[in-house]
């Protein structure tokens, strides 16, 4: 499979994003963030840009002191659209000057650069998806895009304690959910152990004591709490316990 190109998937992601809330009321509510408006959510994803963005301008090297970004953010929230889309402009400009393979700090398992991109990604595809269920779409993304979705959340949610701190609860006692993807995207094996969790990179066809089955699509959404397990898109086998411990505590 050809690897992703991230830096253009955060563009198109954007573009999609945008166009999806270029007309729309900034003060209708987001169901999927509770207490948000949409134009909250287009405020939130265009600043984590530009966060993200400054990150790879200074190649950062230990966890930054500071989160103060100058944002440019436009008085009038009719106006974030095309602000977001700024954003994304200049963070496609960063890409191109950065070297993504180059050595960097970042929270998750990946040390290099190329991190903050794959993360600009997913942060924006899912609050693309907030805006369009807030808009009565049904949300679509591509199998291929949707695989990596699942394998960047499922490789980084074991270090996202410090802002996720439920996830120290994902212990057990050799415990394995799968999660498989019904149209090609792929297959995950978690364990859960009694020092913490993670991917088993050896899992394919390893016994589960739960499994979750869904279009890749489907596990995105379901990953990041956008859509219930109980959905019928939904299939699961096994130890119920053990998939209701897991989404009580894997909220990212």
């Amino acid at each position: 499979m050809t690897p992703l190109d991230h830096g253009a998937a955060v563009a198109a992601e954007t573009a999609r994003f945008v166009a999806a809330v270029r007309q729309a009321d900034a003060a209708l509510p987001v169901p999927s963030c509770p207490g948000w408006t949409l134009g909250d959510l287009v405020r939130h994803a265009g600043s984590v840009q530009r966060w993200f963005t400054v990150l790879l301008q200074q190649r950062i090297q230990e966890p930054p002191r500071s989160r103060d970004v100058d944002l440019r953010l436009p008085e009038r929230p009719e106006d974030y659209p095309s602000w977001l889309a700024q954003a994304a402009e200049e963070a496609a400009a960063t890409f191109a000057r950065t070297d993504l393979d180059a050595p960097m700090w970042a929270w998750g398992a990946d040390q290099h650069a190329r991190f903050w991109v794959r993360r600009m990604l997913f942060e924006t595809l899912v609050h693309r998806v907030d805006a369009e269920l807030a808009l009565g779409a049904e949300p679509a993304v591509e199998p291929e895009l949707a695989a990596d979705g699942v394998a960047e959340f499922l490789t980084n949610l074991p270090f996202a304690a410090f802002f996720a701190p439920a996830t120290a609860e994902l212990r057990g006692d050799d415990r394995a959910i799968r999660f498989s993807s019904v149209d090609g995207g792929g297959e995950w094996l978690v364990r859960l152990r009694a020092d913490g969790f993670g991917l088993d990179p050896d899992g394919v066809g390893a016994t589960a004591d739960a499994t979750v089955r869904a279009t890749a699509a489907d596990l995105l959404l379901l990953l990041y709490g956008r859509l219930d397990r109980t959905s019928e898109r939904v299939e699961r086998s096994g130890d119920e316990e053990l998939l209701a411990h897991w989404f009580a505590h894997s909220s990212f």
